[in-house]
């Protein structure tokens, strides 16, 4: 196995999330919850581990299958690491054990929480209680094969790694346009569906933290009640809609 590049490419997807880790912060200064600090910090961190591991590791060209499997494997580790520092930063949360728990199922879309009481959260931090779904949702990997062209030399082996069954099926010539391709539906899906939502009542907030969850089909919510908080037919069966939409193959949506 090759582990300069391994590691190699785990710098580069450290760094890609570490600048997702910037877009709760909008949220945090609209609602001012005091979060800002911990969301740079949390980013910072993950900057600096993933600028060490490009500063200590070379690109290697040629990735085999199995370094593909070895950077999905040390991806969402690493990726659920970082995802939880927020959490413990925040201090709603004590233990680093369950920060990492929720992160790990937000970026697998499990859905299973630690939580009794989300709403007790701060709102940049269930925004990016949400965020984590919708990552995690399409697979980090494939986000990172549609914008980091670097990844190209090892694509189709990371491709492979994390996208199960027939969603496999190439949509263009090029791993990386495939990749774009998935992404584009997928973002497009949640606009949609974040626009029905507003037109059904919900705060912009609310909207789109419900279509990450929705799309991802993960079920994180922003209120203890879930779904059933808003008390609306229409807003639920829209979600149905998109729950089944989310659940089918999306190289059927192209």
């Amino acid at each position: 196995m090759r582990t300069g590049g391994v590691l190699n490419i785990l710098g580069k997807l450290l760094i890609l999330i570490s600048l997702c880790l910037l877009t709760p912060i909008p949220f945090s200064l609209y609602f001012e919850d005091g979060m800002t600090a911990t969301f740079l910090l949390s980013a910072g961190l993950g900057a600096i581990l993933g600028l060490l591991l490009l500063a200590l590791f070379a690109p290697e060209k040629d990735l085999g299958y199995r370094d593909g499997f070895a950077v999905v494997v040390l991806s969402w580790l690493g990726l659920a690491f970082l995802g939880a520092l927020p959490f413990y930063f925040s201090g709603k949360m004590p233990l680093f054990v369950d920060c990492f728990f929720e992160s790990m199922s937000g970026f697998t879309t499990t859905g299973s929480t630690i939580l009794s009481q989300v709403e007790i959260l701060p709102h940049s931090l269930l925004f990016w209680r949400a965020m984590t779904h919708w990552l995690g949702g399409m697979g980090i990997i494939v986000l990172s094969l549609a914008i980091l062209p670097l990844l190209g030399v090892g694509g189709m082996q990371l491709f492979q790694a994390e996208m199960p069954g027939p969603t496999k099926d190439r949509l263009a010539p090029r791993i990386q346009d495939t990749a774009r391709i998935l992404w584009g539906v997928y973002f497009l899906f949640t606009v949609v569906l974040t626009a029905l939502l507003l037109w059904g009542g919900m705060s912009f907030f609310d909207a789109v933290c419900h279509s990450f969850a929705t799309l991802a089909t993960g079920g994180f919510s922003t209120h203890n009640a879930s779904v059933g908080y808003f008390g609306s037919v229409y807003i639920e069966t829209v979600i149905i809609i998109f729950m089944f939409l989310a659940g089918t193959n999306f190289a059927l949506h192209h």
